[in-house]
């Protein structure tokens, strides 16, 4: 464990590409040296301690918050071993083929390509079509997630990287794979309002939750792109509407509108944003830009601190958590085409997470509380988040503000 004394890393060397690159290649390292495996914030249900929760919401939710809000690594001691993540291997084949791209690396690619297979192989067995959820059961206020059933933000997330496959490559499987998972997406419950239509979180009952429903609109105007598939083109509109129709008067968004969701964080934030801005690409339709700018500016002001240390909410800094840190990083940099001071944001905040959150072994450090520093190797969360940013962070710093796109150009059909 580190103490708020803790001595950081040493400083960015001149040429900022080189330290960036750095870390993301002893990241990846790591990740591989550990076969894709690790922990995640919320697997605390896979404890052999599960049974003495009699199956309770209650006695669930404190299980997994024991693991959740340690500063110490309980895994061990409570049976839990380092699993692979559907979305980590998600992160890791988009972050593969950024550096595929940045440094014309083919064996990156073989390796995107090696992520993308394995899931396919390890979509959900409860549905037919491609989706993805966790290897472990999960519980939130909202009730149980069993493990293995699918949510709208995995599949979101791991469509983007099979789409920005295809747009690499040209190879029609991975298009195959974003219809299917896009399929499934279209067969989601659906809150109907007047101002707009939210997708279900889950396919099992209706959960609307505003990341989730813009993620699953943006997979589905970015496959439309490729594929003509209007209902996609539709259902992405109406979705977009919905979460734009209830964005909050200062550019932010809350978790939800349910009253119990009425939070404001950073990394949500981010898929959020990261969200609209696809859409508005793939779809071309540019009602919603003015949306766009509010909940950026909102971003830049209530994220990130001076120092470049990223904050978990609106109104407060800690905990200093990684997926934050990364998200923070990842959202600046898909905005540097548009606003190009964001870049030099992003590497800021890349050099004091490198510095203060990155391990010696590679890894990176799972949160940083006042007085103490949770080490533990989060694989979805730290890891391959943190190595998608950094590998989206490279391309454009090497590109340096050259007017490229920092996606894949895409193959209209």
């Amino acid at each position: 464990m580190l103490n708020s004394n803790m001595q950081p890393r040493s400083a960015a060397p001149t040429d900022p590409v080189v330290f960036i690159n750095t870390a993301r290649d002893s990241v990846q390292a790591w990740v591989e040296r550990h076969a894709y495996r690790g922990y995640e914030p919320f697997d605390g249900l896979m404890s052999y301690l599960r049974p003495l929760t009699f199956g309770t919401q209650l006695g669930d939710q404190l299980l997994q918050q024991v693991g959740r809000q340690s500063p110490f690594n309980l895994r061990p001691l409570l049976g839990i071993r380092p699993q692979e993540s559907t979305k980590g291997r998600g992160y890791m084949a988009w972050g593969y083929l950024h550096k595929f791209v940045n440094d014309g690396d083919a064996e990156s690619l073989v390796k995107a390509e090696q992520a993308l297979d394995w899931l396919d192989r390890n979509k959900s067995k409860l549905y037919a079509k491609h989706s993805w959820g966790n290897v472990f059961d999960y519980v939130s206020r909202n009730g149980h997630i069993p493990r293995d059933e699918s949510t709208i933000v995995w599949t979101g997330l791991i469509a983007q990287a099979y789409l920005e496959a295809f747009e690499r490559t040209g190879n029609e499987r991975w298009l195959k794979i974003a219809d299917s998972a896009c399929s499934w997406i279209l067969d989601l419950p659906r809150e109907n309002t007047k101002n707009g239509v939210c997708l279900s979180y889950v396919a099992y009952k209706q959960n609307s939750v505003h990341n989730a429903n813009m993620l699953g609109a943006a997979a589905l105007a970015r496959t439309w792109r490729h594929t003509g598939i209007h209902e996609y083109l539709d259902a992405a509109r109406t979705a977009m509407e919905y979460s734009c129709r209830r964005q909050l008067d200062d550019g932010a968004w809350y978790y939800g509108e349910h009253p119990g969701y009425h939070w404001i964080d950073n990394f949500h934030t981010g898929y959020n944003l990261d969200s609209l801005k696809r859409y508005i690409k793939y779809s071309r339709d540019d009602s919603w830009r003015r949306n766009l700018e509010d909940g950026f500016g909102y971003f830049k002001r209530h994220f990130i601190a001076p120092d470049g240390c990223p904050r978990y909410y609106h109104n407060r800094q800690q905990p200093i958590d990684i997926q934050g840190c990364a998200q923070v990083i990842d959202t600046l940099t898909l905005f540097s085409d548009e606003d190009r001071g964001s870049l030099d944001i992003a590497l800021k905040v890349a050099e004091w997470t490198i510095r203060h959150m990155q391990d010696k072994d590679g890894h990176f450090y799972y949160r940083r509380y006042p007085l103490i520093t949770a080490k533990a190797p989060m694989i979805h969360w730290g890891q391959a988040t943190m190595f998608k940013a950094l590998a989206h962070l490279s391309t454009r710093l090497t590109e340096n503000g050259a007017g490229m796109p920092n996606e894949a150009n895409e193959c209209v059909r």
